[in-house]
């Protein structure tokens, strides 16, 4: 396989995973669902599709600038996003086994339209997002990035965590689906876990 293809690929499964285990992000999309509407679930997803192009371009664009420019610089921030990810990894693990509340009293009635603004706004103005791209991408990324890659990457990015939350917004809205959603948070949280240790570890290191 071309290791420009390998690259994106493996980003793409390690933003999968990460996407997979509950958050921020997760809980503001299965709340929007549960306590409005498929419809208003559905705009969140897409806002946080939206959010993650943005910033996913920029994370990559700023790291190429980095890795370019100021080398001792370059060299920090990994050092920092690799520790973060060790931070992330470790937060996962010990939150497996708690509850999620998706319940939320008073939120209902919220329009598609306001939802996508209000899953967008939050998405590009999380920090914590931008330090996961960063990470990854540091992590994942070849010396030489092609154009393909900073038009693949974004999307990439895009498509997971638009699929991803658009199945969260369908299901959730369902009590069965979203059961059996819940009965295996703690393994999937263990598994995204691990996948961000490895990747803060290879970080640091390489």
């Amino acid at each position: 396989m071309d290791a420009a293809v390998l690259s994106v690929v493996s980003i793409g499964a390690a933003l999968g995973l990460g996407a997979i285990s509950p958050g921020p992000s997760f809980i503001l999309v299965a709340r929007t669902a549960v306590a409005s509407s498929r419809r208003a679930g559905i705009g969140a997803a897409l806002g946080m599709g939206a959010g993650s192009l943005v910033f996913a371009t920029i994370a990559l664009l700023g790291l190429h600038t980095l890795l370019t420019a100021v080398p001792v610089l370059w060299l920090v921030m990994k050092t920092l996003g690799g520790l973060y990810l060790l931070w992330m990894a470790y937060k996962m693990f010990r939150g497996a086994r708690d509850p999620l509340a998706l319940e939320l009293p008073g939120s209902n009635g919220k329009t598609m339209q306001r939802a996508f603004l209000t899953a967008f706004t939050t998405q590009i103005s999380n920090p914590k997002t931008a330090l996961v791209f960063s990470g990854v991408f540091a992590a994942l990324l070849p010396q030489q990035v092609s154009t393909g890659m900073f038009i693949a990457i974004p999307l990439v990015a895009m498509m997971i965590d638009g699929l991803w939350y658009l199945f969260v917004a369908y299901a959730l809205s369902s009590r069965g689906p979203r059961n059996t959603y819940l009965r295996f948070k703690a393994p999937l949280d263990r598994l995204g876990g691990t996948v961000m240790a490895a990747l803060g570890i290879r970080l640091i290191v390489k």
